[in-house]
Parts: structure tokens; C-alpha cells; sequence
């Protein structure tokens, strides 16, 4: 095995990973306070996870309920200390399985879904710590809620007794990422909270900069999706 050796090897990717953002911290004055990298699993197969969780990585994120619930109870049978975090746009009927499943989700970003979640979290007897995404962008095409709407979604979490900690966004694809982490960064200043999920494969060591507390980083980890 010259896995230590193969630049597309798990190992590899890991340590290229995590070299760019401990520089990023040391530019940006943070060494004492990194950012939680989230190894975005989507589309992978078990068999890809497995070698990123036995070389000690333990967050992982997953778009899609229905595809998570395939592969992360065998895998947590065998690593009970991983956290899973929940990233993609989540319908309300899928509320309760979410919870059952995730340890963070990322994507709270309308009143009906947190009345879901607040109901499956009193019948589960489970507090599931919550992120607001933020369509930051003002792009229809994407989930989140208005910049404008953030005050009135934190009240009504609040009182659906939801742990509503912080803020998620999704640059547009197109444009320079920096000012919309800039702007998320003070939006969550704003509003008390201590979490700001952002930053991906294309732009992680930016949102470590600028002061991202989780980076969701798929490709740059598993390679392209399903491969």
C-alpha cells in the first residue's frame, strides 16, 4: 500500500484539506479557534466513507434523508462517535426521520419546517441543534430564507423551544464568495449566534478567512461525486 504516497488517496486529500485550512487560521489570527471541517458524504457509498473515518475524521454532512438513513446506522454501529450533519434542503415530512438521524441540521429556513421539527423533537424527547440557512444571494432558485426574514425565523425557533445556534448560506455559484461570508458573518454577529456554516471545496480557505465555524468540503475529500 503507497497510500501515504497517492495524492488521490483518502489520507492524502485529508491532509491537504486540513494543511489549507490550519494556514488559512494562522493568516486570519485563529489558530486557537478552527473551523469544524464536515466531510460532505453525498453520493458516496460507504466504502469511500469508512477510510476517512478510520484516519479519525468524525463529522460528515448529507444532503438527502432518505439517502443517509442507507449507509450511516452500519456505520455508526462501528463508529458511534461520528456526527452527522444535515446540509440539504429538508421537506417537513421528512422532520422526524432527520432528527432521528442527524446531530446538527444546517437547513432550517421556513416557520412550517420548524413546527416539523419541533413536534418530531418533543416526540423523539431529542434537542437537535439547528442552523438557519440564508439564501444570501436573494437567488430564487435557492432554499434559505430572506436576509430580512432571519429575526422573525430565530423568534418562531425560539418559541418551538428549537436550539436555533447559528447561520448556514450558499454563495452564488458565479460571483466572488468573500463579500457573502463577510455579510453572513455580520448578520450572525448581529443576531447573538456563534455558528456560520460556510465555505466548500471552492472556497474554504476564504471562509475559514473570513470566519466560517463549519466548512462543508465534499469533492475536495471523496473527489467527484460518485466516484
Amino acid at each position: 500500500m503507497s497510500e501515504h504516497n497517492d495524492n488521490n488517496s483518502p489520507a492524502q486529500r485529508l491532509a491537504t484539506v486540513q494543511a489549507d485550512i490550519a494556514a488559512a487560521c494562522k493568516r486570519a489570527n485563529r489558530v486557537e479557534t478552527p473551523p469544524t471541517l464536515i466531510a460532505v458524504s453525498k453520493t458516496h457509498a460507504a466504502e469511500a466513507i469508512a477510510p476517512v473515518i478510520a484516519l479519525g475524521h468524525r463529522d460528515f454532512g448529507e444532503n438527502r434523508v432518505q439517502e443517509a438513513q442507507g449507509k450511516w446506522p452500519t456505520l455508526r454501529e462501528q463508529y458511534h462517535d461520528v456526527r452527522l450533519h444535515m446540509i440539504g434542503q429538508l421537506q417537513s415530512n421528512k422532520a422526524a426521520d432527520a432528527v432521528a438521524l442527524f446531530d446538527m441540521i444546517h437547513s432550517l429556513d421556513r416557520p412550517s419546517l420548524a413546527k416539523a421539527l419541533a413536534k418530531a423533537m418533543a416526540d423523539q424527547g431529542k434537542q437537535v441543534p439547528c442552523l438557519i440557512q440564508v439564501n444570501i444571494g436573494d437567488e430564487e432558485q435557492k432554499g434559505g430564507c430572506a436576509v430580512s426574514d432571519i429575526g422573525a425565523l430565530l423568534e418562531t425557533a425560539k418559541g418551538h423551544k428549537i436550539p436555533a445556534i447559528g447561520l448556514m448560506c450558499i454563495p452564488p455559484a458565479d460571483l466572488e464568495p468573500a463579500p457573502y461570508f463577510a455579510l453572513l458573518d455580520k448578520l450572525a454577529n448581529d443576531h447573538g449566534l456563534t455558528e456560520r456554516s460556510m465555505g466548500m471545496s471552492g472556497d474554504y480557505v476564504t471562509a475559514t478567512e473570513i470566519g466560517s465555524t463549519m466548512l462543508r468540503v465534499g469533492s475536495a475529500l471523496f473527489g467527484p461525486r460518485g466516484g
